[in-house]
C-alpha cells in the first residue's frame, strides 16, 4: 500500500530480464563514438563483431523494442510497478527506447530548422512522443525534460558525425572528446546535476590553420540544452543561433574590447550610437568562439578572466554591469607547447580558460593514419560544392592530387587547402599546392647575414625582425611593445615574412 492507501505492485525482473536491460542501461550512457558503445551494440543485438556499426545498432533497437513489447504483454510494462535498481534500470531502457524511435523525426527536424534558421519551428511530433512516454509511468514535467535532453543528444551526434568528416584513429578519438566536452565523461552525471551549468566549462581548441576548429567549435555550440516552450510548442530558441563567433586578431586594439563588451553613445571617438558586443549578444543558451585567442593583449586576458570567473562585463564606457550566461569556446594556432608553457596567456586566464583542451589533428596525420580519409573528405567537398555525389569528379580530382602533390604531399594549409585544391581541379583542371623549404640557417643569423653583405631590403629586415621577437617573446603585443610599433602593423610583418619564407 502507498501513502494514499492504494495497491502498489513491486514486480521484479527476471535474472535475464535484468542482464539484458543492464547492459541496454550501460549502452545509453556510452560514448556513440567509443568502441565500448560499439560492443555493447553488438552485445544486445546478438550480432559477431564482423557486422557494421549500422547493423548492430539497428538491431540493438530492434532487440529493446522487442523485449519492451514482451513486458507490455505480460502486463509489465509500467515503470512505477518497480522498486530500486530494477525501477532505475528500466527508466533508462525506456528512454533509450524513446529516443531511437524519434531519432529520424528529431533529425527532420534539426534539417528543417536550419532551413529556418534563427525562427524557433514547431515540433509536430511532441504529442505523439509525450503519449508514448507518459504511458510508461512517466510524469509530464519529467517528458519535456528528456524531450529536451534527447533533442540535445540528437543534435551533437548530428553536428559531430556529419561536419566532421573522416574515420582515422585520430578523428575518432577528437569526436568522442567533442561528445565529452558536451555531456562530460558521465552523462548521468550530467542528467543529474549539470545540464544547465555548462556555462562554467569554458574550452580551448589547438590546431594549425585549416584543420577545422571552427567546425568543431560550432559542433559544441550548436548542441548545448535547449528547453521546450509548451506554450509555443517549440523550443524556446533555434539552435542556429546559440552560437556565435569573433576572430579576434581582425580588430585593432582600441576597437577589440568594444567587439568583446560592446560601447555606449561617445564612448570614444567614433562611438556615435549604443553598441552590443558579442557577449551581450550571446543566447542564454548559446555558446561563443574566440578564434584566435593567443593574440589578445593582456589588458584584455584581465577583462575576459572576468567574465569567465564573475560572468560580469561592463560596456566601453558604462557603470552597467552586464552578465553573461553562454559558454566560452576559444581556439588558437599557437603550438601546444606554448600554450602549456606559459608563453601565450597569464596563468590565472590560462586556468580559467582551460577546463578542457581539446587538439584538432593535422590533415597530414589523419592521412597517414588512414589513407581512405583523403577520400571521404574528397566525397564531402564535392557533395557540398556540386550538391551531388559525383565519382567521376572525385576520380579526377584524386588523379590531379596524386599526378601534381604525390602521395606524401604534407598539406600544409590543411583541409582548408583541400577545400581550395577540389575549387583549381573544378576550376581548371589543376593544382600545384605549396613547396615549403625547410630552413638552413636560423632567422637571426639570416638577418646578420643580410645586414653585413647588405644584401637585405629594410621591409624584409623589419619583418624579419619582428619574426624573431614573435618567436621569442610568444605574442603580438609584446612585439607591439618591444619595438614601438602597432599590434596589427606587427601580425601584417609576421604573415608578410612567413608567405615569403614558405614561398
Amino acid at each position: 500500500m502507498d501513502a494514499n492507501g492504494d495497491f502498489v505492485k513491486n514486480i521484479k525482473l527476471d535474472k535475464k530480464e535484468r542482464q539484458f536491460f543492464r547492459t541496454v542501461y550501460n549502452a545509453a550512457f556510452a560514448n556513440p563514438f567509443s568502441e565500448l558503445r560499439e560492443k555493447l551494440d553488438q552485445k544486445i543485438a546478438g550480432l559477431f563483431p564482423s557486422a557494421t556499426r549500422r547493423e548492430s545498432k539497428d538491431k540493438c533497437v530492434r532487440e529493446v523494442d522487442q523485449r519492451l513489447n514482451k513486458l507490455e504483454t505480460e502486463n509489465k510494462g509500467n515503470l512505477n510497478d518497480y522498486q530500486d535498481r530494477d525501477r532505475e534500470i528500466l527508466r533508462v531502457v525506456y528512454l533509450f527506447d524513446f529516443f531511437h524511435k524519434f531519432r529520424d523525426k528529431f533529425d527532420q527536424l534539426i534539417k528543417d530548422q536550419i532551413k529556418a534558421e534563427d525562427s524557433p519551428i514547431k515540433v509536430s511530433f511532441v504529442e505523439d512522443a509525450k503519449q508514448m512516454v507518459i504511458q510508461k509511468g512517466f510524469d509530464t514535467q519529467t517528458f519535456y525534460h528528456y524531450f529536451a535532453l534527447s533533442y540535445q543528444l540528437r543534435r551533437a551526434f548530428y553536428f559531430i558525425s556529419h561536419a566532421l568528416v573522416g574515420s582515422s584513429p585520430c578523428m575518432r578519438s577528437l569526436k568522442k572528446h567533442l561528445w565529452y566536452n558536451v555531456f562530460t565523461h558521465n552523462i548521468e552525471l550530467y542528467d543529474s546535476c549539470l545540464w544547465n551549468k555548462m556555462e562554467d566549462f569554458s574550452t580551448l581548441l589547438l590546431g594549425e590553420t585549416g584543420t577545422g576548429k571552427g567546425t568543431a567549435a560550432k559542433a559544441i555550440g550548436r548542441s548545448g540544452y535547449i528547453p521546450f516552450d509548451t506554450k509555443r510548442g517549440c523550443f524556446a530558441e533555434s539552435f542556429t543561433r546559440a552560437f556565435s563567433s569573433l576572430n579576434l586578431s581582425q580588430y585593432p586594439e582600441a576597437l577589440l574590447e568594444s567587439e568583446l563588451f560592446g560601447h555606449t553613445k561617445g564612448a570614444f571617438t567614433g562611438a556615435v550610437e549604443d553598441y552590443q558586443g558579442v557577449f551581450d549578444r550571446c543566447s542564454p543558451h548559446g555558446s561563443i568562439l574566440l578564434d584566435e585567442i593567443g593574440e589578445i593583449p593582456n589588458h584584455v586576458q584581465i577583462k575576459l578572466l572576468r567574465v569567465l570567473q564573475e560572468r560580469h562585463f561592463a560596456p566601453v564606457g558604462a557603470h552597467t554591469i552586464l552578465r553573461f550566461n553562454g559558454r566560452v569556446i576559444a581556439a588558437t594556432n599557437r603550438p601546444k607547447q606554448e600554450v602549456l608553457g606559459g608563453k601565450i596567456f597569464r596563468d590565472d586566464f590560462y586556468y580559467r580558460l582551460c577546463s578542457d583542451i581539446i587538439e584538432v589533428p593535422p590533415l597530414r596525420t589523419r592521412i597517414k593514419e588512414s589513407p581512405s580519409e583523403l577520400d571521404d573528405l574528397l566525397n564531402f567537398t564535392i557533395h557540398r560544392m556540386t550538391g551531388m555525389h559525383s565519382k567521376k569528379l572525385n576520380q579526377q580530382v584524386k588523379r590531379i592530387i596524386d599526378r601534381r602533390l604525390g602521395k606524401n604531399y604534407q598539406w600544409p594549409g590543411n583541409v582548408r587547402e583541400l577545400e581550395q585544391c577540389v575549387r583549381s581541379v573544378l576550376l581548371k583542371r589543376d593544382y600545384h599546392g605549396k613547396e615549403i623549404k625547410e630552413p638552413t640557417l636560423s632567422l637571426s643569423k639570416i638577418l646578420q647575414q643580410g645586414i653585413q653583405e647588405k644584401s637585405i631590403a629594410v621591409p624584409d629586415l623589419v619583418a624579419g625582425y619582428c619574426k624573431l621577437l614573435y618567436d621569442t617573446l610568444g605574442t603580438y603585443e609584446k612585439v607591439a611593445r618591444k619595438t614601438g610599433l602597432d599590434r596589427r602593423t606587427i601580425k601584417k610583418h609576421i604573415e608578410t615574412h612567413t608567405k615569403g619564407y614558405k614561398n
